[in-house]
C-alpha cells in the first residue's frame, strides 16, 4: 500500500511532525500526533485523543483503539499498514486536576487544528480516508455532514481522495444489546468497504 516520499516531502513531514509535537496543550497533556505508515495510501481520522493516548502520545491506544484494532483486524486491515491521526490533536477535558473527564472538542479547538490536519492529509496523499466519527466528518467531508444519512456513502475530498464515515469506535461504548451489535457490524463493513476501495 505505500508510495515513496522524495527528499523535500520527507523534509515537509519531518517538519511539520515537529510543529505538532510543539503545540501546546492542557496541563500535562502533550499533543498526540499521528501515528502508523506515513506511506499509507489509507487514512483514518478520528476526532481527540482520550486520556490513556494523551499519556502514550499516540492515537487510539486506550479502549477504544483496542475495539478499532480488532475492527481492523476482521477488515483484513491493521495498525501498521495505515496511518491513524486526530483531527484534533490535543486531549479536550473538563474539571480540574485528578478529575480531569474528556469532552468533545469545541468548534475553536476544531478551526485551530484544521490547517495542520489539511497540511497532514495534503503531504500524505492518500487515495481513501475513513473518518471514524461526525466531527472528522465534518472537518474533512463536508460541515453539514450528518452521519444518520451520510454513513458509509463514498464522498469526495478537497485532498483527492475518496472519503467515508463511519461509527468512531468510542460511541460503541455507549450502546448496548443489538444497538451495539448493528453498530459495531457496520464499523467492521465500513473498514472492509475502505480495503476494498484501495484495492480496487
Amino acid at each position: 500500500m505505500g508510495h515513496n516520499l522524495n527528499m523535500d516531502h520527507e523534509q515537509a513531514w519531518a517538519e511539520l511532525q515537529s510543529r505538532i509535537r510543539a503545540m501546546e496543550c492542557g496541563p500535562g497533556l502533550g499533543p498526540v500526533p499521528g501515528a502508523g505508515d506515513p506511506h499509507a495510501r489509507l487514512v483514518l481520522v478520528g476526532e481527540a485523543p482520550g486520556e490513556t493516548e494523551a499519556r502514550q502520545g499516540r492515537p487510539f491506544v486506550g479502549a477504544a483503539g483496542r475495539l478499532l484494532d480488532e475492527a481492523l483486524a476482521k477488515a483484513g486491515l491493521s495498525r501498521d499498514e495505515i496511518w491513524t491521526t486526530n483531527t484534533v490533536k490535543c486531549r479536550p477535558v473538563m474539571g480540574e486536576g485528578p478529575r480531569y473527564r474528556n469532552r468533545a472538542p469545541t468548534t475553536a479547538e476544531i478551526r485551530h487544528w484544521q490547517p495542520l490536519l489539511e497540511e497532514e492529509l495534503q503531504l500524505l496523499a492518500p487515495r481513501v480516508i475513513v473518518c471514524l466519527g461526525a466531527v472528522a466528518a465534518k472537518a474533512i467531508i463536508d460541515p453539514q455532514f450528518t452521519m444518520n444519512r451520510q454513513r458509509g456513502q463514498w464522498l469526495p475530498t478537497r485532498f483527492g481522495a475518496e472519503a467515508l464515515a463511519t461509527y468512531h469506535p468510542a460511541y460503541l461504548f455507549r450502546l448496548q444489546g443489538d444497538a451495539r451489535d448493528a453498530a459495531l457490524a457496520a464499523l467492521e463493513a465500513d473498514l472492509r468497504a475502505a480495503r476494498e476501495r484501495l484495492m480496487g
